[in-house]
């Protein structure tokens, strides 16, 4: 049998210097795909398209897709106007990876969010988000953690049941729910939403507020979950 395909969408940063280049480059942090193929997948970049209309094309070409973290999403996507705290758009990426989400709800391909992907699965289906919100941060450009406990029923707590501390950096959550979603995990802190799926037929969606990819204890079950539903759907 061979390995299911999961498509990552990534970053596009218009300056990035390695060696003697400075170039526009779409990139990813290797804790994702060293994520999905330590679950049994293969990994595959996606990187933003000038034509958000080929999603549905792409998507048609994957077994699985994950919906990487990343910059806030503009809030002009969700009716809002623009907190102090938050940061610049990123308009080819919000473009690009709401289609990607829309293309794979229509299919029914399984679909994983990661802390901005979750964000932009609630805003795809309707939902809001909090702007600002302190403590789920650490340090610039290092990951904090906290404990997180999964709703007794969902798809989540099934995969990971009991309460467990995560690698996390947002400063951003779900505020008003996306149509069809619930919540499947809250912060055992301050009760912050930190995952979502869609359940009632839908397949494998869920979006986690964490970064497995990140986790220093390989923690691959929600990974290793999405790679089984995409072999599972594909078989």
């Amino acid at each position: 049998m061979s390995q299911p395909l999961i498509g990552i969408s990534t970053y596009l940063e218009s300056a990035v210097h390695w060696g003697v280049w400075q170039q526009p480059a779409a990139l990813l942090p290797a804790g994702y795909h060293r994520l999905v193929q330590r679950a049994g997948g293969l990994a595959a970049m996606l990187p933003p398209d000038d034509a958000p209309a080929s999603a549905a094309s792409v998507v048609s070409r994957l077994d699985a897709l994950v919906i990487a973290g990343g910059p806030d999403v503009e809030p002009v996507r969700y009716g809002a106007d623009p907190h102090e705290r938050t940061g610049p758009p990123a308009r080819e990426r919000d473009a690009w990876e709401l289609a990607l989400i829309e293309a794979a709800l229509a299919v029914g391909l399984p679909l994983l969010g990661i802390c901005r992907g979750m964000q932009l699965l609630n805003v795809a289906r309707g939902g809001t988000l909090v702007q600002h919100l302190e403590g789920h941060v650490g340090p610039p450009g290092v990951f904090g953690r906290h404990e997180v406990e999964p709703v007794p029923g969902t798809l989540l707590a099934r995969i990971a049941p009991e309460a467990v501390s995560v690698p996390t950096y947002h400063h951003q959550a779900v505020d008003r729910l996306g149509e069809g979603l619930v919540v499947s995990a809250r912060a055992t802190e301050d009760g912050t939403v930190e995952a979502v799926e869609m359940p009632g037929g839908a397949g494998f969606v869920l979006g986690v507020q964490w970064h497995p990819e990140a986790d220093s204890g390989e923690d691959v079950r929600v990974m290793r979950a999405l790679v089984e539903a995409a072999a599972a759907a594909r078989d």
